[in-house]
């Protein structure tokens, strides 16, 4: 039985990452499926520039509402049964967040889940988008598993966050609304792969290019796979790329048995 290894990555631009150690990392990673938030390009842009690894198909999306903003990608060994983009809804439709491609036996959903914003300006539409979101993966859950993947953008326990006290209803990302919208999507039949494998541990997925938040790791673990609970007999491991620099995002993975 083979174990597909499929790897996400908030690049925050691709045009940027690409001029570092990217596609080093990327060919040492050997991903069977890549999945990529926040690239800040055209569809033809992406497409172009993964010319250089021809091994692997590429979708993507791009923010219809602001160009140089937001943006999703897959890009897969694997030709997907079919690829369809956003979520069928027009007002959470004009960001590219979101990203389906259907294999033989689970769907593969990439996000870039909105950020709440300065001031928590984007508080009201955020909790909008986690309802949406939720609705549309619980429906295709009811045709085959599904695997979720992408930058939350909240973090959903104390653990995942290096400062949960000075953060707490104060920033985006760890309000109590967003925690709850978190929380109903793994009530909804999703399990947080790397929590279920790593308890207790503090790892964290994004840092703030300010501070040297890095250097200090005062991070945030907003970076997810979630998977279906009925896949997660095939799941066996879920990992977190710190060592891969280049965005304020590090890779997170899994490994999926077919």
């Amino acid at each position: 039985m083979a174990n597909l290894h499929l790897v996400n990555w908030n690049v925050n631009g691709l045009r940027s990452i690409i001029k570092k150690d990217f596609f080093q990392d990327i060919k040492k990673l050997n991903p069977d499926v890549l999945c990529l938030q926040e690239h800040k390009a055209t569809v033809n842009d992406v497409k172009s520039i993964f010319e250089s690894l021809p091994e692997y198909k590429v979708y993507a999306n791009e923010s219809k509402a602001r160009k140089g903003y937001s943006g999703t990608a897959i890009i897969t060994k694997e030709e997907p049964i079919r690829v369809t983009y956003d979520i069928g809804e027009e007002e959470h439709d004009q960001e590219g967040r979101v990203i389906t491609a259907e294999f033989e036996t689970f769907f593969l959903v990439t996000v870039y889940t909105p950020n709440s914003g300065e001031g928590l300006k984007r508080l009201d539409y955020r909790q909008k988008w986690d309802i949406a979101f939720r609705e549309y993966v619980s429906w295709l859950d009811k045709r085959k598993p599904v695997v979720v993947c992408g930058d939350l953008n909240v973090a959903h326990q104390a653990i995942d966050i290096a400062r949960p006290k000075e953060n707490y209803n104060k920033s985006a990302g760890y309000t109590q609304t967003e925690i709850d919208g978190f929380g109903n999507l793994l009530q909804a039949g999703f399990v947080d792969t790397f929590r279920h494998f790593h308890a207790d541990e503090v790892k964290y997925t994004y840092w703030n290019y300010m501070f040297n938040a890095r250097e200090k790791n005062v991070g945030w673990r907003i970076d997810y796979f979630l998977a279906s609970n009925r896949l997660m007999d095939r799941v066996s491991e879920g990992l977190i790329y710190n060592e891969c620099y280049g965005s304020d995002h590090c890779p997170v993975a899994i490994k999926l048995s077919t």
